[in-house]
C-alpha cells in the first residue's frame, strides 16, 4: 500500500485548518477536491480519519496518520534544502509546537523568534499546561513540546531545560487585607486564589506543601479548597494578582519588575514551587528540528534555574 503525499498534506490542513474549506483554501484548491482526497485516503486506510465536528479534530487512526504527514512534510522540507533545491518561493515547512503559557510569557518566543529569520520556517505553538503536552506529542498534533514529563513519550528523544521558578504572590493590600499576622494555614484555608484554569495545579500544590510541613494535611482530603477566580491568560493572571483578585504563584522571571517597585509581595520566602522543565521531539533525522531545539535548549538554560 502507498500513500500519496497529497492525501496526506489535505489531511494535514484539514486538522490544522479545522474545516474542508479552510484547508480548500490554505491549499489552493477546491472543498469538493479535499472532500475526495479525504474519501480517498479513509477508502484506502479502511479507516475513519477524521470527525466531522466543528472543528474538525482526527480519530485514533487519524492521529496516527496525522503524525505521519507531518514526519513526511519535514523529511521533504530537510531533503530539498539539502539539494539546494529550496526556493523562497516554497511554503515554509510547518513546525507546530506545544508550551506552556509561562514559558510562552517569558522566554522561549525570542529564540523562536530569531530561528524563524534565519529558517524557511513557520511555528504553529499550541499553548497547553507543561503537565499536559505530551498528549499532543502522543496524538501527532505537535512535533516537539516543552513538558514537565521526563519520561520520553514513545518515538521521542527529551533534553532537560531547566526549572520554572513559581513564588507564592499577591498585591501588599491584599496581603494585608487576609494575611495581617502573617500566612497561616488558616488564612490559607480561607483567602481567595486565582489559577490559570481548572487544570492549573499549582496552587493547590502549594497549600498541601505547607500543610504537610506544619505536619497536617496528609490526606489530599484535608487540604483546603479556598475561593477561586481563573484568568487563562498568563499576563493576565499576574495583573490579576497584583489586582488584589487573589494570591497566585507567579515566576520571578515573568514580574521583576512588579516584584522591584512593590507592586507584588513574596507571602512566602522560604517556600515556593520548582518545576522542571525538558524538550521532547519526536526522533525523527531532521536538521531544522534539532536547530530548533538547540535554540530553546540555549534559551532555556540562559532563563531558567538549573535543573
Amino acid at each position: 500500500m502507498q500513500l500519496h503525499s497529497d492525501h496526506l498534506r489535505t489531511l494535514a490542513a484539514v486538522l490544522d485548518e479545522g474545516s474542508f474549506d479552510a484547508a480548500a483554501r490554505a491549499l489552493s484548491v477546491t472543498p469538493s477536491a479535499v472532500s475526495q482526497r479525504i474519501k480517498a485516503l479513509e477508502q484506502q486506510l479502511g479507516r475513519v480519519l477524521l470527525v466531522r465536528s466543528k472543528p474538525i479534530r482526527a480519530t485514533a487512526s487519524g492521529e496516527l496518520v496525522m503524525r505521519l504527514a507531518r514526519q513526511f512534510d519535514q523529511l521533504e522540507h530537510e531533503t530539498l534544502a539539502t539539494l539546494g533545491v529550496e526556493s523562497g518561493a516554497q511554503s515554509p515547512v510547518t513546525v507546530p509546537l506545544a508550551v506552556n503559557a509561562d514559558s510562552l510569557g517569558t522566554w522561549i518566543l525570542p529564540a523562536l523568534a530569531q530561528l524563524s529569520r534565519t529558517e524557511h520556517v513557520r511555528f504553529d505553538l499550541y499553548r497547553e499546561d507543561q503537565a499536559h503536552t505530551v498528549a499532543l506529542l502522543e496524538a501527532g498534533t505537535v512535533m516537539a513540546a516543552v513538558t514537565s514529563a521526563a519520561e520520553p513519550v514513545p518515538g521521542c528523544t527529551v533534553r532537560p531545560l531547566g526549572a520554572m521558578q513559581y513564588r507564592p504572590m499577591a498585591s501588599p493590600g491584599f496581603a494585608a487585607s487576609w494575611f495581617p499576622q502573617g500566612v497561616s494555614l488558616a488564612a490559607l484555608a480561607e483567602a481567595p486564589v486565582v489559577n490559570f484554569d481548572r487544570r492549573d495545579d499549582l496552587q493547590h500544590g502549594y497549600l498541601a506543601a505547607r500543610f504537610r510541613r506544619r505536619g497536617q494535611g496528609a490526606d489530599a482530603a484535608a487540604v483546603p479548597r479556598p475561593p477561586s477566580h481563573f484568568v487563562p491568560s498568563s499576563a493576565d493572571f499576574a495583573t490579576a494578582v497584583e489586582l488584589g483578585l487573589g494570591w497566585g504563584m507567579l515566576p520571578p522571571l515573568q514580574v521583576q519588575q512588579r516584584v522591584a517597585s512593590g507592586a507584588l509581595v513574596d507571602l512566602d520566602p522560604s517556600g515556593g514551587v520548582d518545576i522542571p522543565l525538558y524538550w521532547q521531539q519526536w526522533r525523527l533525522a531532521s536538521g531544522l528540528l534539532s536547530r530548533v531545539a538547540d535554540a530553546v535548549e540555549a534559551a532555556a538554560r540562559a532563563a531558567l534555574l538549573p535543573a
